[in-house]
């Protein structure tokens, strides 16, 4: 799908992909592998190359990115709490590949978010000072993902956390430990789950935490066909959450097979103009539950090419906030992203 760009010089800061080799990984999810897996085979490899062409070919003025812990490139050498390190350690060379400005002004993964298994209890701490003495001018904070359905078709089993985790006392220990360094914590979870983030974010209201994809609104597996019975049940839990000032959310992920928004994939060839109206209730209600200032927008590439091709995705936002006023879309594209990461140099 190609389609002319919209707004091609609005800044943005894409707050939230990854990076992978899934050729080496493949091992490690049996046959026959889940949906999930499946869908992800076509960017089995997305590394700095591919990201760089992405990023270069969109057409978008993408001025910076942030990468987002996925379980890559663990180092096994430093032991089972601290092979996150690894992956740290390996974006923050890609990091510097693109701060040498030899592949175009884009400073990619500008900012890190790694992993911390903050099942350690106060001993994730040690893990923490690890994670930013490998890349003291680029992590950020961490992301512990608690995403868990009763129905294991809809993540499949590698992906389950533990019910409940956010609400685990031995989990808020480390949780704890965030706050002790001014560090930042990013929540995956699914859509029934919304209620643990905000009972976390009140036990913590001076922690920074971030909700990605917008919650994750469920319409696979056993969710199937209820996205539009669901919708109420998930606005009313984002607006709760919503009033935690500590919390913003970033607006995207909707693309992933999970959300059956488009249901067909990968790169299913829709376009903006289709998009646009599925996503729409979902990324006007989270601003007006977080509003303008705590709300940024994300690719979560190249899990989201299930559904859009990277232009198509950022066309697709700025066409759902058409009716913005400039400073609004400077907030959700980039300004709230580099607040929260610390990256307002590049704004400057």
């Amino acid at each position: 799908m190609t389609e002319a760009i919209l707004e091609a010089d609005l800044p943005i800061i894409d707050p939230h992909h990854h990076l992978w080799d899934l050729r080496a990984m493949l091992p490690m999810f049996p046959e026959p592998r889940h949906r999930f897996i499946e869908t992800l085979i076509p960017v089995a490899h997305y590394t700095f190359d591919q990201l760089q062409e992405e990023v270069a070919a969109s057409g978008h003025n993408v001025i910076a990115t942030v990468f987002m812990e996925c379980g890559a490139f663990y180092n096994g050498a430093y032991g089972e709490a601290l092979k996150p390190i690894g992956e740290v350690e390996f974006v923050n060379g890609v990091a510097a590949q693109s701060a040498s400005g030899l592949y175009g002004e884009a400073r990619l993964c500008a900012g890190i978010v790694g992993h911390a298994d903050l099942m350690l209890g106060a001993s994730a701490g040690e893990v923490l000072d690890a994670l930013q003495a490998a890349a003291p001018d680029r992590f950020k904070g961490i992301r512990h993902q608690g995403a868990w359905d009763a129905d294991p078709e809809v993540l499949g089993p590698p992906f389950h956390a533990p019910p409940e985790l956010y609400r685990n006392e031995t989990f808020r220990e480390g949780f704890a430990e965030l706050g002790k360094r001014d560090m930042s914590f990013d929540a995956w979870i699914l859509e029934p789950q919304i209620g643990d983030v905000t009972d976390l974010a009140r036990a913590f209201p001076d922690t920074p935490i971030c909700l990605d994809h917008c919650g994750t609104p469920l319409g696979n597996a056993s969710y199937s066909g209820k996205l539009e019975e669901r919708f109420p049940i998930w606005r009313d839990a984002i607006l709760e959450l919503g009033q935690c000032e500590n919390v913003m959310v970033k607006l995207g992920g909707l693309a992933m097979h999970n959300c059956d928004l488009p249901p067909e994939g990968p790169a299913a060839c829709w376009s903006s103009e289709k998009l646009a109206p599925l996503w729409k209730p979902y990324i006007e209600t989270c601003i007006e539950a977080f509003g303008p200032s705590r709300a940024m927008f994300e690719s979560n590439y190249p899990v989201d090419r299930w559904g859009a091709s990277y232009p198509v995705l950022w066309n697709t936002f700025k066409r759902i906030t058409a009716g913005a006023s400039a400073d609004e879309k400077a907030a959700l594209f980039a300004g709230n992203a580099a607040r929260f990461y610390g990256l307002e140099e590049r704004l400057a």
